[in-house]
């Protein structure tokens, strides 16, 4: 199913309320979930604020690069590809595996459980920078104080909100698919994972307790505050900043320097005006890996029916 900007999702797929609320979550926020929330954003924040006067003091170690590395971009992919490009517009079609595959690398990104995200993006496209949007900069006016406030708000006080978004209403199909379902209800389980599989690489690559504790420092709590916080710049400033060569209904702007560590997302502007295009970085010289991965997958006979950018397509949707 895909949900396009502008257009209501289909309830015919929707299963019981109460279904809802026991497997994923309710359309309240609690104070236990805020606290928890609070804590898995603050702890790996307060890690990456040391994160250069430990690096200019003791150095990085490779291996530790290493680890760092590979898990920001598998996570990231698994938030740009799966839970964005595949799950949220259907940008193209996956076999069975690699659906699975994208919605658990997805969640070792730790943004929250996929049908939450999803249900989250769909509803920020319908009412993009308007009333009703999750996240817009723009919420509080557009004078400097209120910008900033606006900023803030789309960046990560939005998380906190206590109303929640109906994940009956904005992702009925994935909460129709039982595989989707049990991915997304074992979260804390990727979670678990995604904290501790780099301390254990880097304790067996190292054969030492230190080589486990900096992997954790910079593979696990570093790695996952700076995707947190490159995944909601997309929310912010590129809601707020940027240029806009194609036509769209809000303030969605392309951002350069952010493109390599969102892995494409920040050409921002084509994707809201064209959703669900598999490629976000149209023009000469955007880098997206995100693209170039469905490309892998598409070669591979993992994803079929991609809807790739047509120039007629382009063209129609640039800016007079």
């Amino acid at each position: 199913m895909t949900i396009q900007a502008g257009t209501a999702p289909s309830r015919a797929a929707e299963p019981p309320a109460s279904q809802v609320s026991a497997t994923l979550g309710g359309e309240k926020q609690g104070p236990v979930e805020r606290i928890t929330l609070a804590l898995f954003i603050g702890i790996p924040f307060v890690a990456l604020l040391a994160a250069v006067p430990v690096a200019w003091g003791w150095g990085i170690g490779w291996t530790d690069l290493a680890i760092a590395t590979v898990m920001y971009f598998v996570a990231c992919h698994g938030i740009t590809v799966g839970y964005h490009r595949y799950f949220t517009h259907g940008s193209f079609k996956a076999r069975p595996a690699l659906r699975v595959a994208l919605a658990v690398a997805g969640s070792l990104a730790v943004e929250g459980p996929l049908v939450r995200w999803v249900a989250d993006h769909r509803k920020h496209h319908r009412f993009s920078d308007r009333e009703g949007d999750p996240h817009s900069p723009w919420r509080y006016g557009e004078s400097v104080p209120a910008l900033l406030k606006g900023l803030w708000w789309a960046h990560m006080g939005w998380l906190f909100d206590e109303e929640q978004t109906p994940q009956h209403t904005y992702a009925p199909d994935l909460v129709g698919d039982p595989a989707i379902r049990r991915v997304s209800r074992l979260f804390w389980l990727w979670t678990t994972i995604s904290l501790l599989l780099p301390p254990l690489v880097g304790g067996l690559v190292t054969l030492s307790w230190q080589g486990a504790l900096t992997a954790f420092f910079w593979g696990s709590l570093v790695r996952i505050a700076l995707l947190h916080h490159v995944t909601w710049s997309i929310n912010s400033i590129c809601h707020a900043l940027g240029r806009r060569p194609f036509r769209s209904r809000d303030r969605s702007g392309n951002v350069w320097w952010l493109a390599v560590l969102s892995c494409g997302e920040s050409w921002h502007n084509l994707h809201h005006a064209d959703p669900t295009s598999a490629r976000h970085g149209v023009l000469r010289g955007q880098v997206d890996s995100s693209a170039r991965v469905i490309r892998w997958f598409e070669r591979l006979g993992w994803a079929s029916d991609v809807r790739w950018p047509r120039a007629e397509r382009i063209d129609a949707r640039r800016a007079v």
